[in-house]
């Protein structure tokens, strides 16, 4: 079965270091766009995004994640999460991104959450290093991606 349909995922940030900006990265390069900033309070904060998921079960071992949210080349994409002066904070004293790692969803995931406009992808992530700072670089570890209704959070 051929599938090229679009899905809501949903990043939750937990503890995100406070009085710091962080936005969704749309597109790539230098032309990005930062969208959906947010400057971290108290509280976790969340994106969610479309990306379109492209790909045939029979021959390939993985879906195939596409977009301008979609980041990377296969089969290690991810999503990007703006940081500070990378999310247009100019007076902010960080300049990072965390890199949301698009993997470990399975064809199995993919067919439940298109069978409902109600479901999305979701997965929490670390907002802050152990130090306190925000959390760049890729996530880890990783806790992976869970089916979530629309209008709920984890």
């Amino acid at each position: 079965m051929i599938i090229k349909q679009d899905i809501i995922v949903r990043i939750v940030l937990q503890k995100p270091t406070e009085g710091v900006d962080f936005g969704l990265q749309k597109g790539s390069g230098h032309p990005y766009e930062t969208i959906q900033l947010q400057q971290a309070l108290a509280q976790d904060i969340r994106f969610e995004c479309s990306v379109t998921v492209k790909g045939d079960r029979q021959k390939d071992e993985k879906p195939g994640f596409f977009g301008p949210f979609v980041q990377g080349s296969p089969p290690e994409k991810f999503i990007y999460i703006d940081i500070g002066t990378y999310a247009g904070q100019t007076e902010s004293i960080w300049g990072r991104r965390l890199k949301v790692p698009l993997r470990g969803i399975t064809w199995d995931t993919i067919e439940e959450v298109i069978t409902s406009s109600d479901l999305v992808l979701e997965t929490q992530v670390p907002g802050s290093g152990k130090d306190g700072s925000p959390a760049c670089a890729t996530v880890k570890p990783f806790g992976g991606w869970k089916i979530n209704k629309l209008n709920a959070y984890m």
